[in-house]
C-alpha cells in the first residue's frame, strides 16, 4: 500500500471488539409507503451500526431549522456502483471460513435482499497486489529470459480468486469490474526487479497484449473486466510490487500500444488513466490534452492519500465529456471508528459523488487479525473491511458501513441529484432506477444536528447525532 503522508496513515480503522451491535437480520426491505422517510443510522460511538431508525414523515409545517433542499430536475453523473479491491489475501481469507460462512458473508456483501449491503462494483490486482500473499505476474521468468510472444501466459496464481469471482458473479451477475496491474512482469522493466523501476520501451507491444491476454483469459472464465488503469499509483514506486510511470510514458503507452491493440482486438473494455491521488490532477490532464490518446479514454481515477477530492472536478470541467472513477481509500490499525466513519463519508463516498466520479471504492475487503496476508514489503496495517479471525467467525469494521451506507440503497444506473449542504452536514442525494430517492447525510459536528429534508414541496424534521452518518429512503 502507501504511506505518503502522515495525516492519510493516521486515518485508519479502529479494530472493532466483542460482539457487533448490528445484526443484518434485523434490517427492513428497503422501501417507502407515501409520505414515509425510512433512514438508517451509523453513530460515530459505535451505539449505532447502519441501524435501522424510526420512520419519519413529510408534513406541511415549517420551522426555523436549517434546510436540506433536495431538487430532482439537476441530474448529474449516472452511478456505476461502491465496493473494494478484491486482493487475492482478501480471497485466501474469505477462503478460511467453513463452507457455510464464507457462503453467508457472500449473500450478505453481494446479494440484493434485505439482508445484504449489495456491493456492486469490485477493483482487481492484474497480478498481485501488495496485499497477496506473495509477488507475481502472470508470465515469471527466470532471470534473464523475456516472453515477447506470451507464450508463458498464465492466470493460474489467481485460480483460487476466479473461483470466488465466480461464486460472486453467480449471487450478482450484473457486479462490474475495473483492474489494474501494480507492477508488469519483471523483464519488462529496467530495473529487472518487483518494486519500482519502469517500463522498458521495447516492450511497451508486449505490455499491451499483456492486457488484452488478461481480459480475454478472464473472459474465458466468465468474467468480464469492464475497466482497466495502465497502473497502479504509478507515481508511488516505493511499494511491492509498483512501476513508475510518469504522465508522459503512460500517455506513450495508451496512444502508441494500448489503445491501438485494444481497437485491433476489439476488446471494449475501458482505459481509465491516472489512478493516483488528487493532488496531482495534471497527471490526467496532460494525458486528456493530447488528442491521439485522448480518443481511447474513457476517464481518469483518483485516491485521496494526498489533494482534496475537488481535483475530480477539475479534471472533470477540463474534460465533461470522460469519466470520474474513485478507486481506493484504505482505513488502518491506527485510527477510531468515528475519525474513519466521518472523514471516508464525508471525502469519499459523499465528496466523491458531488465531484462528479461514477464509483465510491475502499481499499481492501478482508484480511485477518494481523493485517495479513500482504507482500514482503507491502501494506502491513491496512484494514479490510472485514476481520476473518478463524473458519467460524469473522468481523465488519469501518470500512463496511463507510460503503453499506451507499451500497446498500444506491444500485447501479442510479443517478445524482442536486442537494445542499450546511456548515456541518455533508450531502449526496440520488434517483434510483426504482424511482427512489436517496439521501447521504454526514454531521461533522460534535452535537445533534436538527433539520428538514425538503422535497418537491414537502418538508421533513430530522435530526443526525454528532459525528454520524445516515442515509435517508423515499
Amino acid at each position: 500500500m502507501k504511506f505518503h503522508n502522515l495525516y492519510s496513515f493516521f486515518r485508519g480503522a479502529a479494530l472493532l471488539s466483542g460482539v457487533a451491535l448490528f445484526s443484518l437480520s434485523c434490517v427492513s426491505n428497503v422501501s417507502s409507503k407515501g409520505n414515509e422517510i425510512q433512514y438508517w443510522l451509523t453513530k460515530g460511538d459505535e451505539s449505532a451500526k447502519l441501524q435501522q431508525q424510526p420512520p419519519v414523515k413529510f408534513v406541511n409545517n415549517t420551522n426555523s431549522f436549517q434546510n436540506i433542499e433536495i431538487d430532482d430536475t439537476q441530474k448529474f453523473q449516472y452511478i456505476d456502483g461502491f465496493g473494494y479491491t478484491l486482493t487475492g489475501g482478501s480471497g485466501e481469507v474469505i477462503n478460511r471460513l467453513s463452507s457455510s460462512k464464507k457462503k453467508a458473508l457472500l449473500n450478505e456483501l453481494f446479494g440484493n435482499d434485505k439482508n445484504s449491503v449489495s456491493i456492486s462494483y469490485l477493483r482487481l490486482s492484474i497480478g498481485a497486489s501488495d496485499l497477496d500473499g506473495e509477488v507475481f505476474s502472470y508470465d515469471d521468468l527466470p532471470e534473464g529470459q523475456t516472453d515477447v510472444s506470451l507464450s508463458k501466459f498464465s492466470l493460474a496464481k489467481n485460480k483460487d480468486l476466479i473461483v470466488m469471482l465466480k461464486e460472486i458473479l453467480a449471487i450478482n451477475p450484473k457486479i462490474k469490474i475495473i483492474a489494474t496491474p501494480w507492477s508488469a512482469p519483471v523483464w519488462m522493466k529496467d530495473n529487472g526487479k518487483s518494486k519500482g523501476g519502469s517500463l522498458k520501451p521495447e516492450f511497451y507491444e508486449a505490455y499491451a497484449r499483456y492486457f488484452v491476454k488478461y481480459i480475454h483469459e478472464m473472459r474465458k472464465e466468465g468474467i468480464t473486466i469492464d475497466a482497466v488503469t495502465p497502473q497502479n499509483e504509478p507515481l508511488h514506486p516505493g511499494n511491492n510490487p509498483s512501476m513508475y510511470m510518469p504522465s508522459d510514458k503512460q500517455r506513450d503507452f495508451i496512444k502508441g500500444y494500448l489503445g491501438p491493440v485494444f481497437r485491433k482486438n476489439n476488446i471494449k473494455t475501458k482505459i481509465v488513466v491516472y489512478d493516483h491521488n488528487c493532488n496531482k490532477p495534471e497527471y490526467a490532464l496532460d494525458i486528456l490534452k493530447d488528442p491521439d490518446a485522448n480518443q481511447y479514454i474513457d476517464g481518469s481515477a483518483f485516491h485521496l492519500y494526498e489533494g482534496d477530492i475537488s481535483a475530480l472536478s477539475t479534471v472533470h470541467d477540463a474534460f465533461p465529456d470522460k469519466n470520474l472513477y474513485f478507486t481506493e481509500q484504505w482505513t488502518g490499525s491506527k485510527g477510531t471508528f468515528s475519525e474513519d466513519l466521518n472523514w471516508h463519508m464525508k471525502n469519499v463516498i459523499i465528496g466523491s459523488m458531488r465531484n462528479w466520479s461514477k464509483t465510491a471504492l475502499e481499499w481492501n475487503l478482508a484480511n485477518d487479525a494481523e493485517y495479513g496476508p500482504h507482500t514482503d514489503g507491502g501494506c502491513t496495517e491496512c484494514k479490510g473491511a472485514i476481520t476473518v479471525s478463524d473458519s467460524e467467525n469473522f468481523t465488519r469494521n469501518v470500512g463496511y458501513y463507510i460503503v453499506a451506507h451507499a451500497s446498500k440503497f444506491i444500485p447501479a444506473g442510479s443517478r445524482r441529484i442536486a442537494s445542499t449542504q450546511t456548515r456541518y452536514l455533508s450531502t449526496a442525494a440520488f434517483r434510483t432506477p426504482a424511482g427512489k430517492t436517496v439521501l447521504i447525510v454526514q454531521n461533522d459536528n460534535k452535537g445533534i444536528e436538527n433539520f428538514n429534508i425538503k422535497f418537491a414541496g414537502k418538508i421533513a424534521t430530522v435530526n443526525i447525532p454528532g459525528q454520524s452518518a445516515a442515509t435517508y429512503i423515499f
